[in-house]
């Protein structure tokens, strides 16, 4: 793997073949830092204090660009020079935005800086974590936290998903990308696990047999073959990537928040409590003044 490699026609680092991935970052659990959780006015590691994005309580933060309105959230990972790799700090401000979205319930689409999605963690601060680190499942509790938001969390995807940076977008709900995307665990190589949430949530999407492939052998995969297998939605030029992020945020929008968000949970929920759930979950609904008002409404129109 070559130091500073990029994804073929990104704006960061030099073009790479398809097998080729950037070396110094690769995804793992074994990160070391603080426990998850940290409040959302903590400082990060660099010593900054986030500041809060003007009216709203969401927090700008050095590894994260944040843009928030009314209805969703734009979160960039955003450290280019890094290949967006996933450290402490910006598991520390995850866990911050996660805080803001669980209070006040919003569609959040990821995305990354520089033409790379996150290509994984900082091999150097990987090489000295215990195994009493791994235990702490610092990025896993970070991701099952996106994962579980009340509202949809969109993946858009451009360049590099390896490691950890691959589990952070299989978090997601919907992920869509470009023709440069590249997913990959290459963990095995560097002699650990996939641990943050490939293992089990990468056969829920594509398949124990492909999933198994992809993490036994190690091996990266492209667009096409990711929009094959089901990993990707839709695939689209990088300029229009957000502006497609932002079509399927919309359509979210357009429904209503309260059944948006039962939707997600009995999509979360385990087989055996279906459709127990489903049933107890319709019942909030059915009872509720907004489900009324928009059936009176398409009834109201049907009449014209």
């Amino acid at each position: 793997m070559a130091e500073g490699a990029g994804v073929p026609g990104a704006s960061t680092g030099s073009a790479t073949s398809a097998g080729e991935a950037p070396e110094g970052v690769e995804g793992t659990e074994a990160l070391v830092g603080r426990v998850p959780g940290a409040s959302t006015g903590s400082a990060t590691s660099a010593g900054e204090v986030p500041e809060p994005v003007e009216g709203t309580g969401i927090l700008s933060a050095p590894r994260l660009r944040i843009e928030a309105r009314d209805d969703r959230v734009v979160a960039t990972l955003d450290r280019p020079e890094r290949r967006n790799a996933i450290d402490q700090a910006m598991i520390d401000e995850l866990h911050a935005l996660c805080a803001e979205l669980e209070e006040r319930p919003r569609t959040l689409i990821l995305t990354g800086a520089g033409g790379i999605f996150a290509a994984g963690a900082d091999i150097a601060q990987l090489r000295e974590r215990t195994g009493d680190d791994a235990r702490r499942g610092i990025n896993a509790t970070a991701f099952d936290r996106i994962r579980h938001l009340p509202m949809p969390v969109i993946a858009a995807i451009d360049g590099f998903a390896l490691g950890g940076g691959a589990e952070l977008a299989y978090a997601a709900d919907i992920r869509i990308g470009t023709p440069r995307v590249r997913f990959g665990n290459p963990e095995p190589g560097l002699g650990i696990i996939a641990a943050a949430g490939a293992a089990w949530r990468l056969p829920e999407i594509v398949g124990h047999a492909r999933a198994s492939e992809l993490l036994l052998t190690a091996r990266m995969i492209d667009a096409d073959e990711a929009l094959a297998w089901g990993l990707l939605s839709s695939i689209h030029e990088p300029d229009a990537l957000l502006d497609a992020a932002h079509a399927i945020a919309d359509r979210i929008a357009a429904n209503s928040v309260r059944a948006t968000i039962l939707t997600k949970r009995a999509l979360l929920a385990p087989r055996a409590e279906h459709p127990t759930i489903d049933g107890d979950l319709q019942a909030e609904l059915f009872d509720s003044a907004d489900k009324r008002a928009r059936m009176t409404a398409f009834l109201e129109r049907k009449k014209k």
